[in-house]
């Protein structure tokens, strides 16, 4: 796979929901901030939001069912990747564990956003309001937002950016989730937009 260092990202997104990260991915992109392509938008979930967003917005958009047949939709998901030339994987909100086919051809090439500390408050179950009563339960002054290369564990590979989410006096899960999640499309805007730049290295380049 070609390097995607300092170049033009060619950008393939997963979301199991409405895929807002990628939503404002590809904003920047058309608004000239972010030097990407949005190239193939895939989810595990026929009425995912984010397939309907995808055809609207002119991205090609495809439902790859995981449950029935894990390995072949592992299989196929990968080899759409590369036939829509895909370069960089982004997570949007994918709630399923990637199998070795995708993990293999885009080893260092895939980057999640997780919703606060890791590895403390990552692992399977760990997503969405989950992790927001656990940093509250844990009473820290403040949580996290971790975007990290992608690998065979949940939330496990290397890290690439940590943006610090301050605690504030009477948070809920609710509001602390609200406010995380209001920061994260901007903080994934600005780590791909460091990628493109070459100002971020990629782990394991294939």
């Amino acid at each position: 796979m070609k390097d995607v260092k300092s170049s033009t990202l060619k950008l393939g997104f997963l979301a199991s929901g409405n895929g807002s990260s990628a939503q404002a991915l590809v904003e920047a992109i058309r608004a000239g901030t972010l030097a990407a392509e949005p190239r193939l938008m895939v989810s595990n979930v026929k009425a995912a939001p984010a397939l309907a967003w995808a055809e609207a917005a002119g991205i090609p958009a495809l439902c790859v069912p995981t449950k029935i047949d894990p390995d072949a939709a592992d299989r196929r998901l990968a080899e759409e990747m590369a036939a829509h030339g895909v370069e960089l994987i982004v997570m949007s909100g994918y709630l399923r564990r990637l199998g070795p086919a995708i993990l293999s051809r885009y080893a260092g090439r895939i980057v999640n956003i997780h919703p606060g500390p890791l590895p403390e408050f990552g692992g399977q179950g760990m997503y969405g309001r989950r992790v927001h009563e656990a940093v509250l339960a844990a009473g820290l002054p403040a949580s996290s937002i971790v975007i990290h290369v992608v690998d065979e564990e949940y939330d496990h590979g290397p890290e690439l950016a940590r943006r610090s989410v301050p605690i504030e006096a009477g948070d809920t899960p609710e509001t602390l989730e609200a406010r995380v999640k209001a920061m994260e499309p901007a903080f994934f805007v600005e780590t791909l937009r460091r990628i493109a730049a070459g100002e971020l290295a990629l782990p394991h380049a294939a």
